[in-house]
């Protein structure tokens, strides 16, 4: 009977979709900057070993005093700005980290108060370093069906607490930072494509945190291997859904893991390297900060320009990885969301 009535009243054949857009972008990372001098003394090597491994030359970190929710709302407000939107015209909110100070509440919601989107939805959400492409990929479809017309995605980790400082494999690597996108509607088909996400959970162990000691635990070698493999996979498989080769895309920007990784789907590939955004060396590892602050890069030195065609890949514990293609900027007169 319930079965009969659904079909009677819903047609599942003809759904009302719109399009969407980033119509703003902004990154906020601490101060101060650590070079590897201070990080390689500590661990007995030289700050050459570490960026041969790695690609890191230096990491910004928090000060103490400092909170994940203070650097969030910093990234949210930029976006903001950059969009020229009021933060109360905001539906949802959605914070990507894993290194939020609290179990409740969670960063979100602060976040939306302090910058006043008083009537905003939000949530934090967990997917490690593909966190923020998770979170664009929900805020998008969110906003394709009508459930909410602007959203705010910030991805944002302060990875330098929870990392154990005498660990060889992960204290060169992580950092502190993040940033923030807005999105809107938009007229036809939209400039955010599908965005294809997938795990392994069966690999969990790779990279893992646990409650108790809240410490970044992870096997390189195996790590590598997998990143390499899975961003190629999820690569190829975004140029396709979007219609496009690797030559037609302008940009690609994926997880700032490690230059390594990023060097070798590159070379694997066979993609230009001048269209592959690699900016760890500056930034380091912040998980879901990642890609915001990427972007944010790309965007000063002139790569990321209105109507590139982006392709954004990332790969992160748990395991998870994914990728799609964001056509960037938008047309201020196709935008069809709220003055």
């Amino acid at each position: 009977m319930f079965e009969l009535e659904l079909e009677r009243t819903m047609d599942l054949s003809s759904p009302t979709v719109r399009g969407t857009a980033v119509v703003g972008l902004g990154v906020a990372v601490p101060e101060p900057v650590v070079p590897n001098q201070v990080v390689a003394d500590r661990l007995g090597v030289t700050p050459e070993w570490i960026t041969e491994r790695t690609g890191v030359k230096q990491r910004h970190v928090a000060p103490a005093e400092k909170t994940l929710v203070e650097i969030a709302t910093e990234g949210g407000r930029a976006a903001l700005e950059d969009a020229g939107v009021e933060a109360d015209s905001i539906d949802l909110v959605i914070v990507a980290t894993v290194t939020g100070e609290m179990l409740c509440p969670a960063a979100a919601p602060v976040v939306a108060a302090n910058l006043g989107c008083d009537h905003a939805g939000a949530f934090d959400l967990n997917a490690a370093c593909s966190g923020f492409l998770s979170g664009l990929g929900m805020a998008s479809a969110w906003i394709a069906t009508g459930a909410a017309e602007r959203a705010l995605v910030v991805g944002c980790d302060l990875m330098y607490r929870v990392i154990d400082h005498d660990d060889r494999s992960t204290a060169g690597i992580f950092a502190d930072g993040g940033g923030a996108v807005v999105l809107a509607p938009c007229a036809g088909e939209g400039r955010i494509g599908r965005i294809n996400l997938a795990s392994d959970g069966g690999r969990g162990e790779l990279v893992e945190a646990t409650r108790e000691e809240a410490i970044v635990r992870m096997n390189g070698h195996d790590t590598f291997r997998q990143a390499v493999a899975r961003l190629c996979e999820t690569t190829l498989e975004a140029a396709d859904d979007a219609g496009l080769t690797l030559d037609e895309i302008d940009l690609f920007v994926y997880h700032q893991a490690n230059s390594r990784i990023i060097a070798a789907v590159g070379e694997k590939l066979g993609l230009d390297p001048a269209k592959v955004v690699d900016c760890v060396g500056e930034y380091g590892n912040t998980s879901a900060g990642s890609l915001p602050i990427a972007l944010g890069v790309a965007r000063e030195d002139g790569r990321l320009k209105p109507g590139s065609k982006v392709l954004l890949g990332v790969f992160g514990g748990g395991l998870t990885w994914g990728a799609g293609v964001v056509e960037w900027g938008f047309d201020e007169e196709a935008v069809d969301g709220p003055e």
